[in-house]
């Protein structure tokens, strides 16, 4: 008779809940969750932005926000947390627990070199043996850095995979049991992003380690977990092997993440994305949490707050329906919302121009002084985007796409080449004359990444629309609720500040402002980059819907080529500062000719992995 050797259990939650006290009453967070972690296992937890999964995974390192409140259960390595002493549970971070955030300048101090980081991270013992510089060599080596020279440097002057790398070697420095790898990868490019997770899975095998990978991008985490938990609005929905996963989703909401992830391989005729938005776990207690986005929500889902319960095997669902509707859910017929642009006759106007909206000529940029040139961000870059044309720039951290974008914006100036918008040189804003500037400005708009950073958080949804309205210099006259009805956002939005908004609503009112002066291009510099995928296609749609029912011309910047994909009509790809390959978006994605693109390609293939 063959015994089963049970596989170690290194973390487990039993009946977590989370909340915090406001005015006395106790406000809840996070609903009776379970979670075992085992030894040299990969578990993924996913779900949008305010689902709970961050909050959740850190009870494991003991990192609870201050006010934080938590009933039931979580056991490290044995050690029982909840309750412990801070001074018992801090033991446990480094040794037993290690932490990998999505930006490293979180945990970075731009002020110290490379080697203080890796020093501070060793235990107070192994700082003091004569073989520091080697173990902190080994410590680069460990994460794929050959040049000793980083050691030196600090993290402004790495790019952002290299900085992740370092965050990556510190966070090993103490050999813990577990890493907690919070979104490592969302700002990154496709091959940089292949490789920080290929090199977490390298060392976790090596080591024997246990990793938590926390994530909004379902088709990354059943691609590098052994198992899956989906979580919404505090409750988990469902719980599934990897391969289980891959095989078929158990409930509406996993897989409308699913259909909402841009396909790299074809441009879909509609965008899909869930309709409405994730509520406060509050919102949910008594029935199911997902029933107000739901199709299929019917009396019964509102009745309970469903349990998850086996469907398959290594598979459990929290949707009561899920047996009678799993066939409908899963068949090809669309089940999210298609969001659009509402045409307004006021913004469309019949531009029979035939000059193009920009064109740049051999642009270059170096920064530094003549006596001590630094990096050349850009070299020799030429390319024209027409009137009603979307136009993408693909390229990994450091290519240089955002330094040419900051040209064409006026936030830079070119050290050659020249920048025509709409006939006028733009090369220079401070030579042209103040009309001029004046017309470029408003015709050439821009969407950042960041949109809480570009709203004044002070100044009213209505206020920002209106000051862009007065700049218009248009005799059309549109008003705050008409700009708002553009981006589908309810009129009443108007007198919300950016604060009250979810990152998707900010996105959507900082496109309303750049189309309030009706300009002939938009720059977008990585607009989705940091948003939810359900909400990625949502600010997708209206960017395609500008560009195809407007007549805007788009200057659309990514990493993500399933975003270029789903946008743009043609494309250039910056290698290092130079444009290494160009052609129609499908053509280039299809059949990539330059090495550099077709590294590009393979890194979205997941299926490879």
């Amino acid at each position: 008779m063959t015994t089963m050797i049970q596989p170690e259990v290194v973390a487990e939650m039993r009946d977590l809940s989370l909340s915090f006290e406001r005015d006395g009453e106790r406000i809840p967070l996070t609903f009776g969750t379970d979670l075992t972690l085992y030894r040299g296992e990969t578990l993924c937890l996913v779900g949008e932005s305010g689902s709970g999964k961050s909050i959740t995974v850190r009870t494991i390192a003991g990192l609870l926000p201050a006010g934080v409140l938590a009933t039931g259960s979580v056991r490290v390595g044995g050690r029982e947390l909840i309750g412990s002493p801070e001074r018992e549970v801090a033991g446990i971070r480094g040794k037993n627990v290690a932490l990998l955030l999505q930006d490293p300048f979180t945990i970075l101090n731009p002020l110290q070199t490379i080697r203080t980081h890796l020093v501070e991270s060793l235990p107070p013992e192994r700082r003091r043996r004569r073989d520091l510089d080697d173990t902190v060599r080994r410590m680069l080596a460990e994460v794929q850095i050959t040049d000793d020279s980083v050691l030196g440097r600090y993290p402004f002057q790495l790019s952002g995979g290299m900085r992740q790398r370092i965050a990556l070697a510190a966070a090993m420095a103490q050999d813990p049991e577990i890493l907690i790898a919070d979104e490592p990868t969302t700002a990154l490019d496709a091959t940089t992003q292949r490789a920080i997770l290929d090199l977490i899975r390298r060392i976790q095998r090596e080591r024997g380690m246990s990793v938590i990978l926390v994530t909004h991008d379902l088709q990354l985490g059943f691609t590098y977990s052994d198992r899956v938990m989906v979580m919404y609005a505090g409750n988990i929905l469902e719980k599934a092997s990897g391969d289980a996963l891959r095989a078929g989703s158990a409930h509406p909401y996993t897989e409308g993440l699913l259909r909402s992830i841009p396909s790299s391989r074809e441009r879909l005729t509609v965008l899909e994305s869930i309709p409405g938005s994730i509520v406060p776990a509050r919102d949910t207690v008594g029935h199911c949490a997902f029933s107000n986005r739901c199709r299929w929500v019917s009396p019964e889902c509102l009745a309970a707050s469903p349990p998850l319960r086996e469907i398959d095997a290594d598979h459990e669902s929290a949707c009561i329906r899920i047996e009678e509707i799993r066939d409908e859910v899963l068949s090809d017929e669309r089940i999210g919302e298609e969001l659009a642009v509402q045409t307004n006759p006021a913004l469309v106007v019949a531009d029979s121009s035939t000059v193009p909206a920009l064109v740049i000529e051999s642009l270059s940029k170096t920064f530094g002084t003549r006596r001590r040139p630094g990096q050349r961000a850009v070299i020799d870059a030429s390319l024209v985007v027409e009137r009603g044309q979307s136009v993408g720039i693909i390229g990994e951290s450091g290519s240089g796409k955002t330094t040419l974008a900051r040209c064409v914006l006026g936030l830079e100036t070119p050290s050659s080449g020249r920048i025509i918008v709409g006939g006028k040189d733009a090369t220079s804003y401070t030579d042209m004359s103040r009309a001029d500037r004046h017309a470029v400005r408003r015709a050439v708009q821009c969407v950042f990444q960041d949109p809480y950073t570009s709203l004044n958080p002070a100044h009213s949804v209505g206020s920002a629309l209106t000051e862009a309205l007065s700049k218009s210099g248009s005799s059309r006259s549109l008003t705050v609720a008409e700009l708002l009805e553009l981006v589908r956002l309810p009129a009443s939005y108007a007198s919300r500040r950016p604060r009250a908004l979810s990152g998707g609503e900010r996105q959507r009112v900082a496109i309303a402002r750049a189309l309030a002066v009706n300009p002939d291009l938009i720059v977008c510099d990585e607009p989705v980059a940091s948003l939810d995928v359900s909400v990625q296609a949502q600010i997708l749609a209206v960017l395609r819907s500008a560009n195809e029912e407007l007549g805007t011309s788009l200057l659309f910047i990514t990493h993500d080529l399933g975003v270029v994909r789903q946008v743009t009509e043609n494309v250039v790809v910056m290698l290092r500062g130079e444009i290494v390959e160009r052609g129609a978006t499908a053509s280039v994605l299809d059949d990539p000719q330059h090495e550099y693109t077709q590294r590009l390609v393979a890194a979205t293939d997941y299926d490879a992995a």
